[in-house]
């Protein structure tokens, strides 16, 4: 029994679905199409510019130095100069760099410094509508560490091991317009079957005999049908031939009463 109403409310929410149909593809199409004109044509493509340098501490003259111990050092100098990376000390020369652009606080929010595979290798990244700028800025951060970095720490153990160079060709970042897209499309979609869940739920006029069986707790006799003439002819009804199952049900029900009468 429970298994035969799961399946009367699976037949209903699909009946619910198919009803509203083109609602929902009306909600979905227009949610993709908006994505997509927004991720072609608003939107400012944005580059990215990746610079790469070796942090590597001086080698170790103890030999009785584990390899571990001179491992985790040179890892945590890593750390060490990926807050240095980001520091006014190293900003503030490159915001003053000719094409440059940005004040320190910009090039801090914009700048992107990770450790490439936990070894002591620094990703220094940078996003910009430019291509070109976004290369002379990561170009600019590592060459301005590498020379502080001398006066700050006492060493001269970074090297830069690949420039950034400015790719005409170059894709951007962001946005993306097929991811963009296909969230878009998911997004409308589960909205239009929300909404039309919604609607069939506000709706409380009864259409069908299982409308009025639901509601009123009654059997339903049969339904009379609205007969309308219009250009000389008559409007079929909605459900004719139920008609004399009708008179024959009330004549059914009436013949007691007539026989209690005589």
């Amino acid at each position: 029994m429970e298994h035969m109403e799961q399946e009367i409310d699976l037949r209903q929410l699909l009946a619910v679905l198919r009803k509203r149909l083109r609602l929902i593809v009306l909600i979905t199409v227009l949610a993709t199409l908006v994505s997509a004109v927004v991720s072609f044509f608003v939107l400012t493509p944005v580059y990215e510019a990746t610079t790469e340098v070796l942090v590597n501490k001086s080698e170790p003259t103890d030999q009785l130095l584990l390899n571990a111990q001179y491992i985790d050092a040179n890892l945590k100098l890593v750390e060490t100069y990926k807050v240095i990376l980001q520091s006014p000390r190293i900003l503030d020369k490159v915001a003053a760099w000719p094409g440059v652009g940005y004040t320190t606080e910009e090039l801090r929010d914009r700048l992107s410094i990770t450790t490439v595979k936990n070894s002591q290798v620094i990703a220094i990244s940078f996003q910009d509508p430019d291509p070109a700028r976004a290369a002379l800025v990561v170009n600019a951060v590592a060459r301005t560490f590498q020379r502080e970095i001398t006066n700050i720490m006492k060493v001269d153990n970074v090297q830069i091991l690949t420039e950034a160079k400015a790719d005409p060709d170059a894709k951007p970042v962001k946005p993306r317009p097929i991811l963009n897209m296909a969230l878009a499309f998911v997004l409308g979609l589960m909205v239009s079957m929300g909404l039309a869940f919604l609607l069939e739920f506000l709706d409380t006029s009864i259409k069908t005999e299982q409308d009025v069986e639901r509601e009123l707790g009654l059997p339903v006799l049969g339904a009379i049908g609205v007969i309308e003439k219009r250009s000389g002819s008559p409007r079929r009804a909605v459900s004719g031939s139920k008609v004399p199952g009708v008179r024959a049900q009330l004549e059914v029900a009436a013949a007691p009463r007539r026989k209690a009468g005589g």
